[in-house]
């Protein structure tokens, strides 16, 4: 039911109060955007998450080899 892990939901929390402070302090938004990301890539749907999807996308599309068998039909 829960989009997160508890796990998750603490790195983001944690990485949100990081991220509002260097925001203020050093006008930097770069911690917010990664932690935003990171957020995003760990939503989890049926017990996948959306880098899993991706990991599993990247492997079948670019860096595993596709093997092909041609057969003859007689």
């Amino acid at each position: 039911m829960w989009m997160w892990t508890l796990r998750d939901m603490a790195v983001i929390g944690i990485g949100l109060i990081i991220s509002v402070i260097i925001l203020t302090q050093l006008r930097s938004a770069l911690p917010l955007v990664a932690t935003c990301a990171y957020a995003f890539l760990s939503i989890q749907l049926d017990d996948v998450s959306v880098k899993d999807y991706l990991t599993w996308a990247w492997r079948y599309f670019i860096s595993a080899q596709q093997r092909f068998e041609w057969r003859r039909e007689e």
